[in-house]
């Protein structure tokens, strides 16, 4: 006897609509890959590829899928770009990245412009087919599979997070050590702009100078290391004995051709 339906009836449960998923990825044997790990789930189906920016904005405007996988180093335009636009054609679409990088910075870009998740490439295949099926809840969850420092860097209230683009642009010029009037030139800026700029930064960054915010901006991941950093203190010093010389020899140079005369 049927204890549950005391009528007797059959009970009968309505299918589970699979969810769509679109993969964009420039290497077809990574596609390849995530399509038998996914359509090994029969609640999960692949119903689109693409292999670049303008395929997966065509793909998510002419399918609609619930999720799209997206690459981040997909070939075109700019990631951020091509979410907004996968966004714009197919509102429905939840789109997480696929990343082998773990930069802060380009998250906090990606969570500004609304992805659903965020996934290292390193993560296995069960928090893969999780975070797809996380996109279903609809509770304003954000799926991150990231490092701790990049999480504490987006988290709301640490310094990192708070740094606006214009002073990253800021910070960046400052490490190629420009002056603050030729930061100002090169951004269109009032040197007391620059200023002001700098001293939010050192106050953001609980920094006590240029050289410390650049070396704490270039730990976090929110600039990339200058060049002349990586020489050294022995390659810097080696680099002035150089100049040193070289204004030696023309001082030599420029006596021996007076003594000719």
């Amino acid at each position: 006897m049927n204890h549950d339906n005391p009528s007797g009836a059959a009970t009968v449960t309505a299918p589970v609509t699979p969810i769509s998923i679109a993969l964009v990825d420039d290497h077809d044997l990574v596609r390849e890959g995530l399509k038998e790990i996914i359509e090994a789930n029969d609640d999960l189906v692949v119903v689109g590829e693409a292999g670049d920016s303008a395929g997966a904005v065509a793909v998510a405007a002419g399918l609609r899928p619930e999720v799209v996988l997206l690459d981040v180093e997909i070939p075109g335009d700019e990631v951020t770009a091509t979410v907004g636009r996968i966004r714009e054609v197919s509102p429905r679409s939840q789109v997480i990245i696929l990343s082998m990088h773990d930069g802060p910075h380009l998250l906090r870009s990606l969570l500004d412009v609304g992805v659903k998740g965020y996934l290292l490439k390193s993560v296995s295949r069960e928090e893969l087919l999780s975070a797809i099926r996380c996109t279903r809840a609809n509770d304003g969850r954000v799926l991150l599979s990231v490092s701790s420092s990049s999480l504490r860097a987006v988290t709301p209230g640490s310094a990192t997070a708070r740094l606006s683009e214009r002073e990253c642009e800021v910070l960046r010029l400052a490490a190629e050590a420009l002056s603050n009037a030729q930061i100002g030139r090169r951004l269109g800026l009032a040197e007391a702009t620059v200023k002001r700029h700098l001293s939010n930064i050192y106050v953001k960054l609980d920094a006590v100078s240029r050289i410390d915010a650049v070396n704490k901006a270039v730990a976090a991941a929110m600039i990339a290391a200058p060049k002349h950093l990586g020489q050294g203190v022995s390659g810097a010093a080696a680099s002035a004995g150089g100049a040193v010389r070289r204004a030696r020899a023309g001082k030599a140079s420029r006596a021996g051709h007076r003594h000719v005369r």
